[in-house]
């Protein structure tokens, strides 16, 4: 006989997975929301009873690089032999996770997999480790996002730590050591940590960038000296007062390959094989991997139109955006490139508030030659934006489109065959870029 819990965790699933099959059937979407919603209407506790037959759950948070870490970790996995669970469509909020989950259930509740990778927004860590014990936890980076919604980085990190502290000790944290939030926050965790990072000063930026978020010691508050930045507040740093000091990193990062493009994806590449290592993986075959990959959508993704490369480069923050123009710089500088495409929109997934555009270094993007075309909800802002960047307006470059499909057909047809056009949308955007350029909708 059923009890009446298991009565309604199997008609639960039952209905949320006729959810999942409708939509994909009438192709409105990848349903990697609604059928989560619907099952925790049905059933509050969902998320804590399909929690409890995962066998190894490895949590990802941070703001930048969620998507790319989970998924290399993902493939590292899985061609180790393993079988994962991972949320890929990047629907990282409580419903998206429960969604994911219930794919991957039987209709009884059971969860068939070695390990279990959960992209998790930073924002609702503390809330989803009421519900999960999860095995490792990764934090990639904390950088100033959506402060309409998430608040200084400083908050989350306590967030975190009240959160973190209260799950069993041998929970494994893997951070940024090259983050001093996170560096102190592993330092005053009593789970075990792991860390990684860079070490390659030669990657070190010329001078501070605008949108450097953290330069104080967490410990005592006193500036902190730093030999070089690679990526925002990233870098090589001690405190000269109480001698505070990134954590040891495991890895050597020049020892290892790099997934995609950018100093942001080193991060990455690293903190996944840090991973992956820890739970007994091969380096070569992880090396392997790192090689072979391939990007998420929108996160350096490459798309060929009518035999034109297109780059899909998402930067929906300061420090996003700013190592995205210092990607399409360099290509530029190669002649690799020549028309940029920017696509700005506020709404609830971006953030509605999109005055960080203010804090981004956009002079190195209108120093270069080459065309730069502008659209999106919020076009006129970041038009003001380029126009205050250029040292000669006179001699302006930008192009300004409200159709977004009429700017993506302009930027294709001024970009030669033997080079990429580099779009840089906020998220919103991305899903509607490729909605035009591949006929897929991803939600």
């Amino acid at each position: 006989m059923f009890s009446t819990e298991r009565m309604i965790l199997v008609c639960t699933l039952f209905l949320s997975k006729c959810i999942t099959a409708l939509v994909r059937r009438l192709k409105l979407g990848a349903a990697s929301v609604m059928p989560g919603k619907l099952g925790l209407i049905l059933y509050p506790g969902l998320l804590s009873r399909l929690a409890r037959e995962i066998n190894c759950l490895i949590l990802i948070v941070g703001t930048n690089g969620k998507t790319t870490t989970s998924l290399l970790l993902t493939q590292m996995l899985e061609d180790s032999g393993h079988s994962v669970v991972h949320n890929s469509t990047g629907a990282n909020l409580i419903n998206g996770l429960v969604t994911a989950l219930i794919e991957k259930t039987d209709f009884w509740g059971n969860i068939h997999a070695d390990y279990t990778i959960l992209e998790v927004d930073e924002n609702i860590l503390p809330l989803l480790l009421k519900d999960v014990k999860p095995s490792i936890i990764v934090a990639l980076n904390l950088f100033r996002d959506q402060l309409d919604r998430y608040g200084e980085i400083d908050i989350i990190s306590r967030r975190w730590k009240n959160a973190i502290e209260k799950l069993p000790t041998n929970t494994l944290v893997v951070l940024n050591a090259d983050d001093p939030t996170l560096s102190h926050l592993g330092q005053q965790l009593s789970q075990k940590a792991l860390y990684f990072g860079l070490d390659e000063p030669e990657l070190y930026l010329p001078e501070i960038p605008h949108a450097v978020d953290s330069i104080y010691c967490p410990c005592c508050g006193y500036s902190l000296d730093y030999r070089g930045f690679y990526l925002s507040h990233l870098g090589d740093y001690k405190c000269p007062f109480c001698g505070f000091a990134k954590g040891n990193i495991e890895l050597s990062s020049t020892e290892w390959p790099q997934v995609l493009i950018g100093v942001y994806n080193k991060y990455n590449t690293l903190a996944a094989a840090t991973v992956a290592l820890y739970l007994g993986g091969d380096s070569q075959q992880i090396k392997q991997t790192i090689c072979q990959f391939k990007a998420a959508f929108g996160r350096a993704e490459e798309i060929t139109v009518d035999g034109k490369k297109i780059c899909i480069l998402l930067s929906k923050n300061p420090v996003g955006l700013n190592e995205t123009i210092r990607t399409v710089v360099s290509m530029q500088q190669i002649g690799m490139a020549n028309v940029t495409l920017m696509i700005l929109n506020d709404r609830i997934p971006d953030g509605t508030d999109v005055s960080w555009i203010w804090d981004v270094d956009t002079e190195i993007l209108m120093a270069m030659p080459g065309t730069t075309i502008i659209s999106g909800d919020r076009l006129y802002d970041m038009g003001l934006r380029l126009a205050y960047s250029q040292e000669t307006p006179e001699n302006s470059s930008l192009i300004i489109e409200e159709n977004l499909a009429q700017a993506i057909n302009k930027a294709l047809e001024l970009t030669p065959t033997n080079e990429t056009l580099y779009i840089i949308p906020t998220y919103s955007a991305m899903l509607e870029v490729r909605q035009i350029l591949t006929g897929k909708s991803i939600r």
